[in-house]
């Protein structure tokens, strides 16, 4: 975005991410708190990560979030044999002219779905990392910048094993936010048998943003105020995980600036043009645990990293 062009103000962010959201709810029901969330990863510029059990709807929300937003989609199935080039492109001979021509593969989208990642080997999920915290990537020694606003919504399944390949710790600490849909309740999912039996609420979405008024929002949100004494809270509390003594490995810088943006997104989206210890509080469960590593010793006793954070937060004075 120009620095000539106007930003739009709060209120104005406020109104069409409330429409966004509203959008996501048609398709996605009883699920505000994870809807929320994820509008926040988008105005904040950060990727997500769903992780769930088949068939609650991580899909699903991916694809409804694409077709909310009038921007460039690409869905890849992961899957053992994919390679790197099948998701970045490679230069392919023309005949014709007699020279080699870069084919730009499915990354160069404004959303990009990867589909059950865990199930491509590390190699090919390693050749995210550059686009999820560079927003270029660099292809036979040539880097090409990727389009704006750029997402990467990765679903993955936590039961299977077989055939899967675990994230590492450098791809995990790329996403900004970690998801879990859940079950729905008992009415909810009786409004889903009825709300699906003629028509999936994915036919006839229509999308409430354009790609350029996302990078507007999310240059907006760079510009919410953020009062030292929160921002000394945000450190306090990832510095905290770095000493826990059931934690190997604590929350990294990036986790710090990913929770700074992801409050200021917040905060927006709240319609507010500060960030409140609130919003830390809020966000902290979504964006830190899956930075950390525990003891063996801590996993075997049954402790999460969600009780972990709970526990940090728990522990840390908040400002006043």
């Amino acid at each position: 975005m120009s620095q000539d062009e106007r930003l739009p103000d709060v209120a104005e962010c406020q109104e069409k991410m409330k429409k966004l959201r509203a959008n996501l709810e048609r398709v996605i029901r009883g699920k505000k708190e994870t809807i929320e969330t994820l509008a926040i990863a988008l105005v904040a510029g950060g990727s997500v990560l769903m992780e769930d059990v088949p068939g609650v709807g991580k899909t699903t929300l991916a694809k409804a979030l694409a077709m909310s937003l009038d921007a460039k989609f690409h869905r890849v199935q992961f899957t053992p044999d994919l390679l790197p080039a099948d998701i970045l492109g490679s230069s392919v001979y023309n005949p014709q002219k007699g020279t080699f021509e870069f084919r730009p593969g499915p990354i160069f989208c404004n959303v990009l779905l990867a589909d059950e990642i865990n199930r491509a080997s590390p190699r090919t999920q390693s050749a995210l990392l550059e686009a999820m915290s560079e927003m270029q990537a660099t292809i036979e020694g040539t880097r090409y910048p990727l389009p704006a606003p750029f997402l990467v919504l990765a679903t993955q399944n936590p039961v299977e094993f077989h055939g899967t390949y675990p994230l590492p710790e450098a791809q995990m600490d790329r996403f900004l936010v970690m998801l879990s849909l859940g079950y729905p309740g008992r009415e909810v999912e009786l409004e889903i048998l009825y709300a699906q039996a003629q028509v999936h609420p994915l036919e006839g979405l229509k999308a409430e943003l354009r790609k350029d008024e996302v990078a507007a929002i999310q240059a907006a949100a760079r510009g919410v105020r953020v009062d030292p004494a929160v921002a000394q809270y945000m450190v306090d509390i990832v510095e905290r995980t770095r000493s826990d003594p059931r934690v190997r490995l604590g929350a990294s810088p990036r986790g710090s600036l990913g929770l700074f943006r992801a409050c200021q997104a917040a905060a927006l989206l709240d319609g507010r043009d500060y960030v409140l210890p609130d919003d830390v509080q809020k966000l902290t469960p979504h964006v830190l645990p899956h930075r950390i590593l525990l003891h063996s010793k801590a996993k075997y006793d049954g402790t999460t990293k969600q009780a972990v954070c709970a526990d940090v937060l728990r522990s840390v004075r908040v400002p006043t």
